[in-house]
């Protein structure tokens, strides 16, 4: 039963973490500890395990409905990437209630900021000759299943939205959570992707960041495989749901189903600055 119940946990979780491009382990970590009893370096080791399949699982359905961006997504990982490293070295200098609450104004003005643009307006201007984009060939297109027409975008402001994934990556690390959840508003509000588009190119991204973190669990002895099985097994379902589900929604149900969980976790974030955690601290 506790099989069934571990793998019913990580259908939900990734099903919601596919639609919205987030880690699932934000739901997972929380999950195991609270209501599992597990320990907490198991349950970050279990979700990281969650992560990649979720990425893994997505990855799929979001290429064959060419709405991920990988292009986009090999620049951008390199930023957060290497904001990711700065973080673990800043980590223990920096005070964790000031981190909390910095980040809780992020998440509250990313949301304000999506919530402006939930009409979404295509620039059909030609793109600029000389822009980072162009030169990088990283403007593109996709079927919205939604709407039934083929939907062309171009990405603007790169040099902006890799100093935003550095940033991104610098507080995952600070914080020990995962950076999708600030990909996603940065992408959409420096690079003004569509919100499908942020949606999956983060999907792909969070799993490359967790497979290096994950690595490390495994070698520490963190990851316990009578729990991360079902936990993957889940997670690879919900994932596929997940996609099947942001392929269809229309973009600005979309846009605001992300912006109430942006709201919720900025008061969850506001919570924690004070020595309040109601969630766990991954994914």
């Amino acid at each position: 039963m506790e099989i069934l119940w571990l793998f019913a946990a990580a259908f939900g979780a990734s099903a919601l973490g596919g639609v919205l491009g987030m880690a699932s382990g934000i739901f997972i970590v929380p999950i195991l500890t609270l209501l599992f009893g597990v320990d907490i370096h198991v349950a970050i080791g279990a979700s990281l395990v969650s992560v990649i399949a979720c990425s893994c699982g997505s990855a799929a359905p979001f290429l064959k409905g060419r709405l991920t961006n990988i292009r986009l997504a090999i620049v951008l990982e390199t930023a957060t990437t290497l904001g990711a490293l700065t973080g673990v070295f800043l980590v223990g200098i920096a005070s964790t209630s000031l981190l909390y609450g910095l980040f809780a104004a992020i998440l509250a003005l990313s949301a304000r900021q999506m919530l402006a643009r939930r009409r979404e307006a295509i620039d059909a201007s030609a793109p600029d000759a000389k822009a980072w984009a162009t030169m990088l060939r990283l403007h593109s297109s996709f079927p919205d299943h939604a709407s039934g027409r083929e939907v062309r975008y171009q990405v603007g402001r790169v040099p902006l939205g890799m100093a935003l994934m550095y940033g991104a990556g610098l507080i995952s690390a600070l914080l020990g959570i995962g950076s999708g959840v600030l990909k996603i508003p940065a992408m959409d509000t420096a690079l003004r992707l569509p919100i499908k588009v942020s949606s999956a190119t983060s999907n792909f991204m969070i799993g490359v960041t967790a497979a290096a973190s994950a690595g490390a669990y495994f070698v520490r002895g963190d990851i316990d495989i009578g729990i991360a099985g079902p936990i993957a097994l889940g997670s690879v379902v919900g994932a596929l749901v997940g996609a099947r589900l942001l392929m269809g929604l229309p973009a600005d149900k979309l846009r605001i189903f992300f912006v109430i969980v942006l709201a919720l976790l900025a008061a969850q974030m506001l919570l924690s600055a004070f020595g309040i955690h109601l969630l766990g601290r991954a994914g």
